[in-house]
């Protein structure tokens, strides 16, 4: 196993609870999806979140998905003049038997516009 670092992004389309919790179950369950991980190879996630998102930890929702024993830390986006809004970012630390170019980095819903050289 290999220590490596995935990224991905999602969006939702208004600030409330649940939408947050919906995106990022979502992006977490598609990232250790495509990724092969397991809970157990998960070793921390970080999230960020733009500034207009106010309603919930995405490390909050992240504990839906059952992580429960994985250190998970939230923080607030750079608030950068023509960004993408109600965005919600994570870079997640794993053990895995894949090679960086087989990591398959996730951006979902209107995220897919941050990561336009994935060909996603």
């Amino acid at each position: 196993m290999s220590f490596r670092a995935i990224r991905g992004a999602t969006t939702v389309a208004e600030d409330s609870k649940e939408a947050i919790e919906d995106a990022v179950v979502e992006l977490l369950k598609s990232v250790m999806d495509q990724n092969e991980i397991s809970e157990n190879s998960l070793i921390s996630i970080l999230f960020t979140a733009t500034p207009d998102l106010k309603s919930e930890f995405p490390a909050t929702a992240a504990r839906r998905v059952g992580l429960k024993d994985t250190p998970l830390i939230c923080a607030q986006e750079l608030d950068i003049k023509g960004s993408l809004p109600r965005t919600i970012r994570l870079l997640a630390h794993v053990d895995s038997p894949l090679s960086k170019g087989e990591i398959k980095h996730i951006y979902l819903r209107e995220a897919t516009s941050l990561r336009k050289d994935l060909n996603l």
